[in-house]
Protein backbone atom coordinates (compact mmCIF):
# COMPACT_ATOMS: atom_id res chain seq x y z
CA UNK A 1 0.00 0.00 0.00
CA UNK A 2 1.33 3.47 -0.89
CA UNK A 3 5.10 3.68 -1.07
CA UNK A 4 5.58 0.49 0.94
CA UNK A 5 4.24 -1.98 -1.60
CA UNK A 6 2.17 -5.03 -0.76
CA UNK A 7 2.59 -5.08 3.04
CA UNK A 8 -0.02 -6.15 5.53
CA UNK A 9 -1.57 -3.33 7.48
CA UNK A 10 -2.24 -3.86 11.16
CA UNK A 11 -5.60 -3.20 12.75
CA UNK A 12 -4.02 -0.44 14.87
CA UNK A 13 -2.74 1.35 11.78
CA UNK A 14 -6.17 1.19 10.12
CA UNK A 15 -7.82 2.62 13.25
CA UNK A 16 -5.25 5.41 13.41
CA UNK A 17 -5.83 6.21 9.72
CA UNK A 18 -9.56 6.60 10.20
CA UNK A 19 -9.12 8.57 13.43
CA UNK A 20 -6.73 10.94 11.68
CA UNK A 21 -9.04 11.23 8.66
CA UNK A 22 -11.99 12.09 10.93
CA UNK A 23 -9.81 14.59 12.77
CA UNK A 24 -8.77 16.23 9.49
CA UNK A 25 -12.37 16.62 8.33
CA UNK A 26 -13.21 18.37 11.61
CA UNK A 27 -9.92 20.26 11.41
CA UNK A 28 -10.74 21.59 7.93
CA UNK A 29 -14.11 22.87 9.18
CA UNK A 30 -12.37 24.41 12.19
CA UNK A 31 -9.95 26.17 9.82
CA UNK A 32 -12.92 27.58 7.94
CA UNK A 33 -14.36 28.85 11.23
CA UNK A 34 -11.04 30.40 12.29
CA UNK A 35 -10.64 32.17 8.95
CA UNK A 36 -14.27 33.35 9.09
CA UNK A 37 -13.75 34.89 12.55
CA UNK A 38 -10.63 36.70 11.32
CA UNK A 39 -12.32 37.99 8.15
CA UNK A 40 -15.43 38.99 10.15
CA UNK A 41 -13.25 41.03 12.50
CA UNK A 42 -11.41 42.72 9.62
CA UNK A 43 -14.34 43.31 7.29
CA UNK A 44 -17.27 44.12 9.56
CA UNK A 45 -15.60 45.42 12.72
CA UNK A 46 -12.65 47.30 11.21
CA UNK A 47 -14.36 50.71 11.50
CA UNK A 48 -13.26 51.06 15.10
CA UNK A 49 -9.66 49.89 14.55
CA UNK A 50 -8.67 53.43 13.53
CA UNK A 51 -9.68 54.60 17.03
CA UNK A 52 -7.15 52.30 18.71
CA UNK A 53 -3.57 53.36 19.29
CA UNK A 54 -2.23 49.80 19.33
CA UNK A 55 -2.15 47.44 16.35
CA UNK A 56 -2.60 44.35 18.55
CA UNK A 57 -6.32 43.94 17.81
CA UNK A 58 -5.65 44.07 14.08
CA UNK A 59 -2.68 41.71 14.39
CA UNK A 60 -4.74 39.03 16.13
CA UNK A 61 -7.34 39.16 13.35
CA UNK A 62 -4.68 38.80 10.62
CA UNK A 63 -3.07 35.90 12.48
CA UNK A 64 -6.42 34.10 12.60
CA UNK A 65 -6.99 34.61 8.85
CA UNK A 66 -3.54 33.23 8.01
CA UNK A 67 -3.93 30.36 10.48
CA UNK A 68 -7.37 29.51 9.07
CA UNK A 69 -6.04 29.31 5.49
CA UNK A 70 -3.08 27.15 6.56
CA UNK A 71 -5.42 24.92 8.61
CA UNK A 72 -7.61 24.24 5.56
CA UNK A 73 -4.60 23.42 3.38
CA UNK A 74 -3.14 21.28 6.16
CA UNK A 75 -6.40 19.39 6.62
CA UNK A 76 -6.43 18.44 2.93
CA UNK A 77 -2.76 17.46 3.11
CA UNK A 78 -3.44 15.37 6.21
CA UNK A 79 -6.15 13.37 4.43
CA UNK A 80 -3.81 12.74 1.50
CA UNK A 81 -0.90 11.74 3.76
CA UNK A 82 -3.11 9.43 5.82
CA UNK A 83 -4.52 7.32 2.99
CA UNK A 84 -1.41 7.29 0.84
CA UNK A 85 0.60 6.31 3.93
CA UNK A 86 3.55 8.49 2.93
CA UNK A 87 5.77 9.26 5.86
CA UNK A 88 7.34 12.29 4.17
CA UNK A 89 3.84 13.85 3.82
CA UNK A 90 3.10 12.98 7.44
CA UNK A 91 6.28 14.78 8.49
CA UNK A 92 5.24 17.86 6.51
CA UNK A 93 1.74 17.60 7.96
CA UNK A 94 3.13 17.48 11.50
CA UNK A 95 5.33 20.54 10.88
CA UNK A 96 2.35 22.51 9.54
CA UNK A 97 0.28 21.47 12.56
CA UNK A 98 3.03 22.75 14.82
CA UNK A 99 3.21 26.09 12.95
CA UNK A 100 -0.57 26.52 13.17
CA UNK A 101 -0.47 25.59 16.84
CA UNK A 102 2.09 28.32 17.50
CA UNK A 103 0.16 30.90 15.43
CA UNK A 104 -3.06 30.27 17.33
CA UNK A 105 -1.31 30.31 20.70
CA UNK A 106 0.22 33.68 19.72
CA UNK A 107 -3.21 35.01 18.66
CA UNK A 108 -4.77 33.82 21.90
CA UNK A 109 -2.01 35.32 24.06
CA UNK A 110 -2.11 38.63 22.16
CA UNK A 111 -5.88 38.80 22.62
CA UNK A 112 -5.52 38.10 26.35
CA UNK A 113 -2.73 40.66 26.85
CA UNK A 114 -4.56 43.35 24.87
CA UNK A 115 -7.75 42.57 26.80
CA UNK A 116 -5.92 43.48 30.01
CA UNK A 117 -4.51 46.79 28.72
CA UNK A 118 -7.48 47.95 26.63
CA UNK A 119 -9.07 50.12 29.34
CA UNK A 120 -5.86 52.07 29.98
CA UNK A 121 -5.26 52.59 26.25
CA UNK A 122 -8.77 53.90 25.60
CA UNK A 123 -8.63 56.27 28.58
CA UNK A 124 -5.31 57.61 27.38
CA UNK A 125 -5.94 57.90 23.66
CA UNK A 126 -9.63 57.90 22.69
CA UNK A 127 -10.42 61.48 23.71
CA UNK A 128 -7.29 62.77 21.95
CA UNK A 129 -8.15 60.81 18.80
CA UNK A 130 -11.71 62.09 18.74
CA UNK A 131 -10.92 65.75 19.45
CA UNK A 132 -7.71 66.11 17.43
CA UNK A 133 -8.51 64.00 14.33
CA UNK A 134 -12.26 64.27 13.86
CA UNK A 135 -13.04 66.02 10.55
CA UNK A 136 -9.34 66.72 9.96
CA UNK A 137 -7.68 66.24 6.54
CA UNK A 138 -6.27 62.75 6.10
CA UNK A 139 -8.34 61.30 8.95
CA UNK A 140 -11.54 60.43 7.11
CA UNK A 141 -11.46 56.92 8.60
CA UNK A 142 -11.45 58.33 12.13
CA UNK A 143 -14.32 60.69 11.29
CA UNK A 144 -16.42 57.83 9.92
CA UNK A 145 -15.54 55.60 12.89
CA UNK A 146 -16.45 58.27 15.45
CA UNK A 147 -19.79 59.00 13.76
CA UNK A 148 -20.63 55.30 13.58
CA UNK A 149 -19.50 54.74 17.17
CA UNK A 150 -21.68 57.53 18.57
CA UNK A 151 -24.74 56.49 16.60
CA UNK A 152 -24.39 52.73 17.11
CA UNK A 153 -23.71 52.90 20.85
CA UNK A 154 -25.86 55.94 21.65
CA UNK A 155 -23.03 57.91 23.23
CA UNK A 156 -21.41 61.32 22.79
CA UNK A 157 -17.75 62.13 23.31
CA UNK A 158 -15.09 59.99 24.92
CA UNK A 159 -16.12 60.41 28.57
CA UNK A 160 -19.15 62.67 28.02
CA UNK A 161 -20.48 65.26 25.58
CA UNK A 162 -18.35 68.02 27.16
CA UNK A 163 -15.26 66.44 25.62
CA UNK A 164 -16.25 68.02 22.32
CA UNK A 165 -15.51 71.48 23.74
CA UNK A 166 -11.82 70.62 23.18
CA UNK A 167 -12.36 69.54 19.58
CA UNK A 168 -10.38 71.41 16.94
CA UNK A 169 -13.20 70.95 14.46
CA UNK A 170 -15.94 72.16 16.86
CA UNK A 171 -13.92 75.32 17.54
CA UNK A 172 -13.41 75.98 13.82
CA UNK A 173 -15.70 77.96 11.51
CA UNK A 174 -16.38 74.76 9.57
CA UNK A 175 -18.44 73.41 12.48
CA UNK A 176 -20.99 76.19 11.84
CA UNK A 177 -21.85 76.83 15.53
CA UNK A 178 -22.23 73.14 16.40
CA UNK A 179 -21.35 72.27 19.99
CA UNK A 180 -21.19 68.53 19.22
CA UNK A 181 -21.07 66.55 15.95
CA UNK A 182 -24.42 65.72 14.40
CA UNK A 183 -23.73 62.03 15.11
CA UNK A 184 -24.34 62.79 18.82
CA UNK A 185 -27.99 63.53 18.00
CA UNK A 186 -30.75 61.05 18.76
CA UNK A 187 -32.26 61.93 15.39
CA UNK A 188 -29.55 62.91 12.95
CA UNK A 189 -30.34 65.84 10.67
CA UNK A 190 -27.87 68.42 9.29
CA UNK A 191 -27.00 70.97 11.96
CA UNK A 192 -28.70 69.14 14.82
CA UNK A 193 -25.46 69.31 16.83
CA UNK A 194 -26.03 73.03 17.50
CA UNK A 195 -28.43 72.29 20.37
CA UNK A 196 -26.67 70.76 23.38
CA UNK A 197 -29.67 69.41 25.27
CA UNK A 198 -30.45 65.94 26.65
CA UNK A 199 -33.64 65.78 24.59
CA UNK A 200 -31.60 66.25 21.42
CA UNK A 201 -28.24 64.51 21.98
CA UNK A 202 -26.91 61.51 23.92
CA UNK A 203 -25.95 63.63 26.90
CA UNK A 204 -27.09 61.65 29.93
CA UNK A 205 -26.21 58.32 28.24
CA UNK A 206 -22.52 59.13 28.79
CA UNK A 207 -19.37 58.77 26.71
CA UNK A 208 -18.17 56.07 24.38
CA UNK A 209 -15.14 54.67 26.25
CA UNK A 210 -17.00 52.07 28.30
CA UNK A 211 -19.19 50.99 25.40
CA UNK A 212 -16.30 50.67 22.95
CA UNK A 213 -14.24 48.82 25.55
CA UNK A 214 -17.05 46.31 26.16
CA UNK A 215 -17.53 45.84 22.40
CA UNK A 216 -13.83 45.16 21.72
CA UNK A 217 -13.42 42.95 24.79
CA UNK A 218 -16.28 40.75 23.58
CA UNK A 219 -14.49 40.28 20.26
CA UNK A 220 -11.14 39.68 21.96
CA UNK A 221 -12.78 36.92 24.00
CA UNK A 222 -14.04 35.32 20.79
CA UNK A 223 -10.63 35.63 19.10
CA UNK A 224 -8.82 34.27 22.16
CA UNK A 225 -11.25 31.39 22.68
CA UNK A 226 -11.14 30.36 19.01
CA UNK A 227 -7.34 30.54 18.85
CA UNK A 228 -6.67 28.65 22.07
CA UNK A 229 -9.55 26.19 21.54
CA UNK A 230 -8.37 25.08 18.10
CA UNK A 231 -4.78 24.93 19.37
CA UNK A 232 -5.81 22.50 22.10
CA UNK A 233 -7.66 20.30 19.59
CA UNK A 234 -4.52 20.20 17.44
CA UNK A 235 -2.64 18.43 20.20
CA UNK A 236 -4.74 15.34 19.46
CA UNK A 237 -3.97 15.66 15.75
CA UNK A 238 -0.24 15.78 16.46
CA UNK A 239 -0.51 12.74 18.74
CA UNK A 240 -2.44 10.77 16.09
CA UNK A 241 0.15 11.76 13.48
CA UNK A 242 3.08 10.63 15.64
CA UNK A 243 1.38 7.30 16.37
CA UNK A 244 0.57 6.67 12.71
CA UNK A 245 4.09 7.65 11.65
CA UNK A 246 5.62 5.19 14.13
CA UNK A 247 3.17 2.48 13.08
CA UNK A 248 4.06 2.90 9.40
CA UNK A 249 7.75 2.97 10.26
CA UNK A 250 7.46 -0.33 12.11
CA UNK A 251 5.54 -1.89 9.22
CA UNK A 252 8.12 -0.62 6.76
CA UNK A 253 10.82 -2.45 8.65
Amino acid sequence: MGEFGEKSTTCGTVCLKYLLFTFNCCFWLAGLAVMAVGIWTLALKSDYISLLASGTYLATAYILVVAGIVVMVTGALGCCATFKERRNLLRLYFILLLIIFLLEIIAGVLAYVYYQQLNAELKENLKNTMTKRYHQPGHEGVTSAVDKLQQEFHCCGSNNSRDWQDSEWIRSAEADRRVVPDSCCKTVVPGCGRRDHASNIYKVEGGCITKLETFIQEHLRIIGAVGLGIACVQVFGMLFTCCLYKSLKLEHY
